[in-house]
């Protein structure tokens, strides 16, 4: 395999980029209009891309809401950052979805829950000290 990435399909390309840029510090490195990439400096080898869900590159049926029919669904995205509470602050300012605050949970983690402004869920999560 030379590459892997995920896509979260979105409306809102700039805005849903931006929300991740925001709120966990990534970074664009490639910008096309209708999809972006993004990266982050601390694990260089992940990317994540923003594509605009109604592109002639996705076929008719499979975009959509997150949860809604034939929008993606059961998908989680997961990143485990230094401090859980300063995201939740940042997340706070930003005005964003909170599902569940940071919470302690059984296998050693703090997790925050939230959804970003395509609908997906995101789980932002730190070791408990």
């Amino acid at each position: 395999m030379n590459r892997a990435f995920t896509n979260i399909l979105c409306t809102d390309v700039a805005g849903t980029a931006q929300f991740y840029q925001d709120l966990i510090g990534m970074k664009r490195t490639g910008e096309f209009g209708w999809f972006v990439i993004l990266s982050h400096h601390d694990m260089p080898g992940f990317e994540l891309g923003v594509l605009d869900q109604d592109h002639d590159t996705i076929p008719a049926g499979v975009s959509g809401p997150a949860g809604v029919s034939g929008g993606p669904s059961g998908v989680m995205l997961t990143f485990v950052v230094t401090d859980v509470e300063a995201t939740y602050s940042q997340a706070t300012a930003m005005k964003v979805e909170i599902l569940q605050e940071p919470t302690d949970l059984p296998y050693g983690q703090r997790r925050l829950l939230l959804r970003d402004p395509a609908g997906t869920l995101v789980d932002v999560s730190s070791p408990i000290r």
